[in-house]
């Protein structure tokens, strides 16, 4: 494939807008066309997450989510850099309470090392106190280069760059299905079939529904968690130097109640993760009776549910309360004690999910054929995105 060819991307998250930046950098003269349903870029797990760069603590070491990870961050420092975008390096520690969350945080640490994090160090209490002066352990794991920024702004920046190669962006238009067809592939929209050499699908939270639409496999199924933060008051915006999280509790399928600071000075406290009413819903209730009869009708979640019920009642008191969520926050830094919050936008996150009930840990990125579907692409997507970009638009050069 080269100058001539002609490529649709369907989605203008972040990973979308990669994915068409690195098709115009590598085939230049190349017609790279994007389809977007929103009226703008960024409107869903893009413009809803918490801006942290993962520097790669967690990862199965030699996996895609550790390998794209690691390239990811390289690539997003230097489009920052160039771009005079925000990117601070504020560090993070994870923080072991007891003896049982030590031994957690020694396999972290295993990991960390074996996935090449630069600087990661295990330290004892004083050291955590120099680093953190209001962060309390026994033990902690130091990242110095776990990083924030603005992950809307860095999409923008992406679509520009396509844009400016050559690259369009077509804005309330809805891809109802892909398919191939002889030597093309078939982008159907309410406007039409259009007819592409290649076609590379990112999206997201409707990622299992385009895919079945367009004839691939239905699972896995997309299960939407939501992810509620709250902004501390002013006075706490310094309570902490980078991000404190705390050891994962392998019980759970997610990271616990961290604290976070944001590229515009604020800091947050959360997310809680439980299951969402709806794809898309981003207030109030946001209930949608499509979005929870799919979920509710997948055999899958309710082999999940049933393995997870206690996470379910821990993580449902915090769904109103901020309190709670300080509460939480507060056995690794005590200085919260009496901090009020506010309630900050939800995210929702496109969690895939196998029949046995089990989370799909790695990215899934499934081609076949002129057409690629990304199926999971969960954190670390969004510090992984231009990885992810150069991993399917070099594997386009080669046969399916």
């Amino acid at each position: 494939m080269g100058a001539g060819e002609s490529f649709a991307v369907v989605g203008a998250g972040i990973i979308g807008a990669a994915v068409a930046r690195e098709l115009t950098r590598r085939f230049p003269g190349a017609a790279v066309t994007v389809f977007e349903k929103e009226p703008r870029p960024a409107a869903h797990q893009t413009g809803h997450n918490s801006g942290v760069v993962h520097a790669g603590l967690y990862y199965e070491p030699g996996g895609l989510k550790a390998r794209l990870c690691r390239r990811g961050v390289g690539l997003l420092k230097d489009l920052c850099a160039e771009r005079a975008l925000p990117y601070e390096a504020c560090g993070k520690v994870v923080v072991a309470l007891d003896a049982e969350e030590e031994a957690r945080l020694e396999q972290i640490y295993e990991r960390a090392v074996g996935n090449g994090v630069p600087g990661v160090r295990l330290v004892d209490a004083g050291e955590l106190r120099e680093i953190e002066p209001h962060a309390v352990g026994r033990r902690a794991l130091y990242s110095p280069e776990t990083a924030i920024v603005d992950y809307a702004r860095v999409t923008e920046a992406l679509l520009d760059d396509a844009r400016a190669a050559g690259g369009s962006v077509r804005f309330g238009t809805e891809v109802r299905a892909v398919t191939e067809a002889g030597a093309a592939a078939t982008v159907e929209t309410a406007h039409g079939r259009e007819r592409f050499d290649a076609v590379i699908a990112c999206a997201g939270l409707q990622s299992d529904r385009l895919a079945a639409r367009s004839g691939d496999e239905a699972g896995p199924a997309i299960v939407p968690f939501l992810g509620q933060y709250f902004v501390l008051e002013p006075a706490y915006r310094d309570v902490v130097r980078g991000l404190v999280y705390p050891v994962p509790d392998p019980r759970y399928p997610f990271l616990g109640v961290h604290l976070t600071k944001r590229v515009d000075g604020e800091m947050t406290v959360g997310p809680n993760a439980f299951l969402s009413l709806s794809r898309e819903g981003y207030a109030g209730l946001g209930l949608d009776l499509r979005d929870v009869a799919s979920t509710l009708g997948f055999g899958g979640f309710w082999r999940f549910s049933g393995r997870n019920l206690a996470t379910a009642a821990r993580e449902i008191r915090t769904l109103a309360s901020p309190g709670r969520f300080i509460a939480e926050a507060g056995r690794y830094v005590p200085a919260l004690e009496g901090a009020r919050a506010v309630g900050a936008s939800r995210g929702i996150r496109a969690q895939a999910m196998n029949r046995d009930g089990s989370l799909v840990d790695d990215f899934a990125i499934q081609r076949r054929g002129r057409i690629t579907h990304i199926r999971n692409a969960p954190s670390p997507g969004a510090t992984s995105s231009m990885a992810i970009a150069e991993h399917i638009v070099e594997n386009l050069s080669h046969p399916a």
